[in-house]
């Protein structure tokens, strides 16, 4: 692999890592706006807490964009990702 495909490979990787952190950054303000005006709504309409399941489903699914965003996968990280691909590759049947 020469030079500039290398280069070409990282700017690709670079700017997807981008895209995802600025999707969780819009997510996360998302969340920080409508969260409490349905805590608010919640505390004005009734006695029982249904805000805490938007809360905690959302929350979750931010939880696992942002580790995904900055590159934190304790499951599927990129070394497993890269050994995977060269399995791949280096498979004839595949």
């Amino acid at each position: 692999m020469n030079y500039l495909e290398n280069n070409e490979i990282r700017y690709r990787r670079a700017k997807e890592r981008i895209e995802a952190i600025k999707g969780f950054y819009m997510n996360l303000f998302a969340y920080c706006i409508v969260i409490p005006f349905l805590a608010f709504l919640n505390y004005n309409t009734t006695t029982f807490p249904w805000v805490l399941f938007p809360m905690l489903g959302w929350g979750m699914g931010l939880l696992g964009q942002g580790l995904s965003a900055f590159g934190f996968n304790p499951l599927w990280n990129k070394n497993w990702e890269e050994r995977k691909i060269q399995e791949l590759m280096n498979d004839n049947n595949f």
